[in-house]
């Protein structure tokens, strides 16, 4: 496990930044979330302010920015307890657009613990963001086994800065996070904090047998076991339980297919976020009547229900069974 390391911050005072930080840890375990004692810490060490010195919120006009500089001792206070509520921060901003986020921490929570890292595994993490993810990864397992990468260069260096000023250092690298990372692989984790169209080809490619890779996908979060095979290595795993929306992938893959026309649906069914979830996973390939019956015929399934299977040149998502009567191909590098 990484050492302790911390920098206290110029701008907010320690014991306001440690109680709040105190706080938002106690609320996600009460939830039920960093059930790893190791992750725990690593929430109750890692200061995350110093990874978001700044952020926006919606405002008349527009978006308002709150930061630790402001020279407005209530907005200074707006901008540290909004640091440390369980909520995801945007970070950066593009022509209008959000291009870079601090996701929900207890969101965060989850998929470190479903992550099931162990002493001396390497992670590749894909979507850097402020820094704020990798330097958790780091206090766990240590500088050398993090790997980060981001596609978006000012969003590398803003992290390095971040993770420098709170002592961590493990590798980032500005990259298409598509391609993962080769020259630093193979790796026991990847973990992805964007949203996915499909699974990169190259990230089983890059792990070892054995390896988990966490990622977004479909407003869902799909964990996947990759197995040597004669034919190369095979990736399956099932969605977890919790629904989950990042910004999405930029680089290599093309954006997902959007949402199908859904006019003539009944309207009681069209909000409903299971029966949206599997429109987006099969989007492009079940009409959305088609989808309606299944769905109303499965019992509305939960996330948990649909998987993954990534080999041999292909990817396909299903209901249940990898090789079962309801299997929908997604199109690999679309």
């Amino acid at each position: 496990m990484g050492a302790h390391r911390q920098s206290p911050s110029p701008s907010a005072p320690d014991a306001e930044a440690d109680a709040a930080r105190d706080a938002l840890v106690r609320e996600i375990v009460a939830r039920g979330g960093l059930t790893d004692p190791a992750w725990r810490t690593a929430f109750a060490e890692v200061p995350r302010h110093l990874f978001v010195p700044f952020f926006y919120v919606h405002g008349i006009g527009g978006y308002e920015r709150l930061g630790a500089e402001d020279a407005d001792p209530g907005r200074r206070s707006r901008w540290l307890h909004g640091v440390y509520a369980d909520g995801a921060l945007a970070t950066r901003l593009k022509d209008g657009e959000l291009v870079s986020s601090s996701s929900q921490p207890s969101l965060m929570a989850l998929m470190l613990d479903a992550l099931d890292v162990r002493d001396g595994h390497t992670v590749l993490e894909i979507g850097t963001g402020p820094g704020y993810n990798a330097a958790l990864l780091a206090h766990r397992l240590g500088d050398p086994a993090v790997t980060s990468v981001d596609l978006d260069p000012e969003i590398t260096a803003s992290a390095r800065d971040h993770l420098a000023a709170a002592g961590y250092h493990p590798t980032v690298i500005t990259g298409d996070g598509a391609l993962g990372c080769p020259e630093r692989a193979p790796y026991d984790r990847i973990i992805a904090t964007c949203t996915l169209p499909s699974v990169p080809p190259s990230w089983p490619e890059q792990c070892r047998p054995g390896a988990l890779i966490l990622a977004p996908l479909a407003t869902g979060l799909v964990l996947l076991e990759v197995r040597a095979t004669a034919h190369g290595p095979r990736a399956e795993g099932h969605f977890l339980h919790t629904p989950a929306y990042f910004v999405p992938l930029r680089g290599a893959l093309p954006p997902a297919d959007g949402l199908p026309y859904l006019g003539g649906l009944p309207r009681r069914v069209v909000g409903e976020d299971l029966f949206r979830f599997l429109l987006t996973l099969t989007a492009g390939t079940l009409d959305p009547h088609e989808a309606l019956s299944l769905w109303e015929r499965e019992g509305r399934p939960q996330r948990e229900r649909y998987g993954i299977t990534v080999g041999q040149g292909r990817q396909w998502a299903w209901l249940d069974d990898p090789q079962g009567p309801y299997t929908w191909p997604l199109a690999v590098g679309r």
